[in-house]
């Protein structure tokens, strides 16, 4: 099976291709670069470096490289950039999931999995949050995922893709030889791990009192391999019908939480001081899974926050400046 993954050579997109890899497939990333590593493609994949805005390079791709399935990564995913410059999400994300999803239609391809997001729910009823929480969306950037959700609605309904839905908060940890590398950094367990390695003085806990286990604020973390093992599942499961699923543990750690299982990995103090509240952050954010471990039986290997950062921690010890292309 041949597949063309989008975003292959990012954070995430990087290690569902390495896993795609171990499973036999063939693999064509495409990539702008501008948020990617060229040393984070694997070394069996094709990497076609071009931009999802330019059309007719996207069909040039398609019609040489024949996908079966396109796993789409691409795509710009901060949030607090994205309520800065609204345009820039509503524009670009969805814009060239559509240019994506049209020249698809055109070839006849017809298998499509989207990395979505949890961010469809801002303030979710109940937590952990199950997929028929009402859609929300947090953020522009969760707007622009839920427009290519409802995109893919219409492409299957019109032109009889299958697809599915995965939507999930923070990816963490590491393979062996793939990690986080953000310029810049604003994720929590990178941050707290480069003031292990010396590059910060201090971590900011923004907030300290909220309604929370400790006081601060709780998040879903999952090991970026188990994500990526997800994101196959549902491919292999396109034949019996579309689907959407949420991906998380059941169970978040707090950013204190968070911190301490650092400073007992690295054995480092790791300073951290209380900031201000940072305006829209929920108390506790948390991600359900009881639908995709009950369909299509996904059973996280690394759920502990101490593995999940262990990886992390080995990863950028042997990479303190990120991949070699920085």
């Amino acid at each position: 099976m041949k597949i063309l993954v989008t975003g292959g050579a990012g954070y995430i997109g990087s290690v569902a291709v390495e896993e795609l890899i171990k499973t036999g497939a063939s693999v064509v990333v495409l990539d702008n670069l501008s948020l990617g590593h060229r040393a984070a493609v694997h070394p069996d994949a094709q990497l076609e470096v071009g931009d999802l805005a330019d059309q007719t390079f996207i069909g040039q791709v398609l019609d040489e490289h024949k996908p079966d399935a396109v796993m789409h990564f691409a795509a710009k995913s901060l949030v607090g950039e994205s309520m800065q410059d609204p345009c820039l999400y509503l524009g670009d994300n969805v814009a060239n999931g559509l240019n994506l999803l049209r020249a698809m239609a055109e070839r006849g391809i017809g298998k499509f999995i989207l990395s979505s997001t949890a961010n469809l729910f801002d303030r979710p009823e109940r937590i952990p949050i199950t997929e028929d929480e009402r859609i929300i969306p947090g953020s522009p950037y969760g707007e622009s995922k839920y427009f290519i959700e409802r995109m893919l609605h219409w492409f299957s309904t019109i032109y009889g893709m299958r697809y599915a839905c995965l939507r999930y908060f923070n990816a963490a940890g590491a393979s062996e030889e793939r990690g986080e590398d953000h310029d810049p950094e604003l994720h929590l367990i990178p941050i707290v791990l480069q003031v292990a390695l010396g590059q910060r003085d201090k971590v900011k806990m923004f907030g300290d009192d909220y309604d929370t286990i400790d006081g601060t604020c709780v998040r879903d973390y999952i090991h970026i391999v188990d994500l990526a093992q997800a994101h196959i599942l549902a491919l292999g499961a396109l034949d019996k019908g579309n689907c959407t699923y949420n991906l998380g543990n059941g169970a978040g750690y707090s950013v204190k939480q968070v911190i301490e299982t650092a400073r007992e990995i690295t054995g480092h103090s790791i300073p951290a001081e209380v900031a201000p509240r940072r305006a829209g952050d929920p108390a506790t954010l948390v991600g359900g899974s009881d639908k995709i471990r009950r369909e299509l039986g996904w059973q996280p290997r690394y759920p502990a926050l101490r593995d999940i950062m262990t990886s992390a921690w080995r990863w950028h010890q042997a990479h303190p400046n990120g991949y070699a292309d920085r």
